[in-house]
């Protein structure tokens, strides 16, 4: 999906529900759409903030305008992604604010970057594990372990009003971009269906519009990627050839500026199909089984 014209809502503060407010950040591109989203949780006294986004200055003084005089319960992190976790840090320091959520990760990736790196600087005081919520006046958040997009990605549920803040698991514009070797095509599947079995109202994500109909959109997405593996296994079973041969193939007019997401994408099926035992590898030439 293409990135909207301007103006965006930079810096400024919407409500899309009463206990929910969201503020976007200064970071748009081809990977974070109009930039990372912000929520600020809670409205009586005590706030959670979810995905405080890229350490950036500008940034951080409209968060600061947003929260007030309100507390910070919890700084809470989906995952380690650089446009999502590092502003936890200043945010932390200047406030007292605890860091919650997701464990660290870091990487060293040998490759091209296709998405953000990972946030040298996040140090949780506590990480949250599948099913640990935090609670302020009001709200409760509780933690859905997500792996896929990232190992150690979590989803937050609201339990007041039914909404869930989905990180980049779940995407109001795109899907997710699956980076082997943390990035694993299996586990964001299995994670998929994880959330097509819940009954959530809505989900809020890092990127994007509200998601409204979220079983819908999840099972699209479960179909869309059974499409792309089935994909791979007629052009493979046609005949075989490396990653860079596939991608021209599945993704017609792709904005080339996507093409390494698009080769990490194709590598990702492939490596699950690989290890159901349905496609082999020899060198860089993939064929199936």
């Amino acid at each position: 999906m293409a990135i909207p014209p301007k103006p965006w809502p930079t810096g400024l503060v919407e409500q899309p529900e009463p206990l929910v407010r969201r503020v976007l950040a200064p970071n748009p591109s081809p990977y974070t759409y109009t930039g990372t989203q912000t929520y600020l949780v809670g409205n009586a006294g005590t706030i959670a903030v979810i995905d405080p986004g890229p350490d950036d200055p500008d940034h951080l003084a409209a968060l600061e305008a947003a929260i007030g005089d309100a507390k910070i319960g919890a700084i809470m992190c989906t995952h380690t992604h650089r446009d999502h976790s590092p502003a936890a840090m200043p945010l932390a320091q200047r406030t007292g604010a605890p860091i919650v959520g997701c464990a660290p990760l870091v990487l060293d990736d040998a490759g091209p970057r296709v998405d953000a790196p990972f946030d040298r600087t996040y140090e949780p005081d506590r990480v949250l594990e599948d099913g640990e919520s935090m609670t302020g006046p009001g709200w409760t958040l509780t933690a859905v372990a997500t792996p896929g997009h990232t190992s150690n990605h979590l989803c937050f549920a609201l339990e007041e009003s039914g909404a869930l803040f989905t990180g980049d698991h779940v995407m109001g514009w795109s899907t997710s971009v699956i980076v082997p070797p943390d990035g694993d095509m299996g586990d964001y599947m299995a994670s998929l269906a994880r959330l097509y079995e819940r009954d959530d109202r809505v989900y809020y994500s890092a990127h994007g519009a509200p998601i409204e109909k979220p079983r819908q959109l999840v099972r699209g997405m479960i179909g869309h990627r059974r499409q792309r593996e089935n994909q791979i296994l007629r052009l493979l079973g046609d005949a075989p050839g490396p990653i860079e041969g596939l991608v021209p193939q599945m993704y017609k007019g792709l904005d080339p500026r996507l093409t390494g997401a698009a080769g990490m994408s194709v590598k990702a099926h492939l490596i699950d199909l690989e290890r159901r035992g349905m496609v082999s590898r020899s060198g860089d030439i993939w064929q199936t089984i």
